[in-house]
């Protein structure tokens, strides 16, 4: 048996994690070929449908210009897959580079850290909130924003690791042999940072979903024509009394979305935990 299929076996041993990634891919899955396979227009407007209860017709009711919701849903959940994926990548690419810079070279790692520190003295929707009223209000303006929100999350963590990798027999070894930095740094730390900085990936993933919903429900996030779950929420609340649907589903959307990000995260973390992998 290969050791990538002994660790798919581990790392969906507990069930909760194997229905939480299953529900996952479901979402992306719909979220990417649904739109395709049907054809319909999720912007199509329809007054004399405006805000219809959920029926066999439009299953998840209609907004307040009669367009399908579900089908917005659906659409929208691109968009907002979208502005996770590339947060996350942005930030773990970004703090990955300062924290080996900050953990490996003793000069950079008081500056570094004390801007670090200094961002993340602010409560995250508040610094989003900053930065996106500055670069203005557009899907990448707002996956810039999150990027610098989570960038120092993901520094700190690289960076403490890479203090204690740094000091290991086999990074002495390669600096006595005259291998140079840059190669030390590449081949002998980065593979060995692998594991924080996958689970940091899961965690920002789900936390740039939320912070995206809470931007654009306070109405800085991305412009409303988008229809990301957050402008969804956002454009439904006036008429929420009424039709509760409007902002129910989105929610939903939201929140199986994240829960799912974070529980698949917390099994990375167990699976690549060396204390965790010992005991198993």
């Amino acid at each position: 048996m290969s050791e990538l299929t002994l660790l798919v076996r581990r790392l969906f041993r507990r069930r909760v994690v194997l229905l939480a990634a299953i529900l996952l891919c479901g979402i992306v899955g719909l979220a990417l070929l649904l739109p395709m396979l049907l054809g319909i227009d999720p912007n199509a407007i329809n007054v004399l449908e405006r805000l219809q209860a959920p029926s066999a017709r439009h299953w998840a009711g209609t907004d307040e210009l009669g367009r399908d919701l579900g089908m917005r849903i659906v659409w929208g959940g691109r968009y907002s897959i979208l502005i996770g994926v590339a947060t996350a990548c942005f930030s773990v690419l970004c703090g990955t580079v300062l924290g080996l810079m900050a953990g490996f070279f003793r000069r950079l790692d008081a500056p570094i850290m004390r801007v670090v520190d200094a961002m993340m003295s602010f409560p995250d929707i508040l610094l989003g909130i900053a930065l996106v009223s500055i670069l203005g209000a557009s899907l990448w303006n707002v996956v810039l924003a999150l990027s610098i929100v989570y960038t120092p999350r993901v520094a700190r963590v690289v960076r403490a690791s890479t203090l204690v990798i740094r000091e290991l027999l086999f990074v002495e070894a390669a600096r006595a042999l005259g291998v140079g930095t840059a190669r030390i740094l590449y081949a002998h730390i980065l593979p060995n940072l692998m594991s924080p900085v996958l689970v940091q990936l899961t965690f920002i993933f789900a936390y740039a979903i939320l912070a995206e919903a809470g931007l654009s429900f306070l109405g800085v996030g991305v412009p409303p024509e988008i229809p990301t779950w957050g402008t969804m929420i956002a454009s439904s609340l006036q008429y929420a009394d009424r039709a509760f649907w409007t902002i129910l589903y989105p929610g939903v959307a939201i929140v199986l979305t994240a829960l799912s990000l974070q529980i698949v995260g917390d099994g990375v973390r167990d699976l690549l935990d060396p204390k965790l992998r010992k005991s198993a």
